[in-house]
């Protein structure tokens, strides 16, 4: 059974930083994709970042720059490295992993609050 599990959502202030961490159960190898959603109150989920297992980023206009995705194979853990946080990326965020042609697995979400 696939267990994503999310880690290190929070309180922000605008402009600070916070790092995500999906802990993934058995070989990250094993999908074909790695991905952040998030959800806003009232809003679709909408993906945020992507990595393929080649290693391809793909970012959604609204983070670019300001987000990073990776991950560590040797732990099995994809990271977002969110940097300059505002406002709007409130939401809670969820860990994804993708076997084509369309399997989806997902984390249980944390809450990330970007407030003053």
């Amino acid at each position: 059974q696939v267990q994503l599990v999310e880690s290190g959502g929070g309180l922000v202030q605008p402009g600070g930083s916070l790092r995500l961490s999906c802990a993934v159960s058995g070989s990250i190898f094993s999908f074909d994709a790695m991905g952040w959603y998030r959800q806003a109150p009232g809003e679709q989920r909408e993906l945020v970042a992507r990595i393929t297992s080649g290693g391809t980023s793909y970012y959604a206009d609204s983070v670019k720059g300001r987000f990073t995705i990776s991950r560590d194979n040797a732990k099995n853990t994809v990271y977002l490295q969110m940097n300059n946080l505002k406002p709007e990326d409130t939401a809670v965020y969820y860990c994804n992993a993708v076997r084509l042609p369309s399997r989806h697995y997902w984390g249980q979400g944390t809450q990330v609050t970007v407030s003053s």
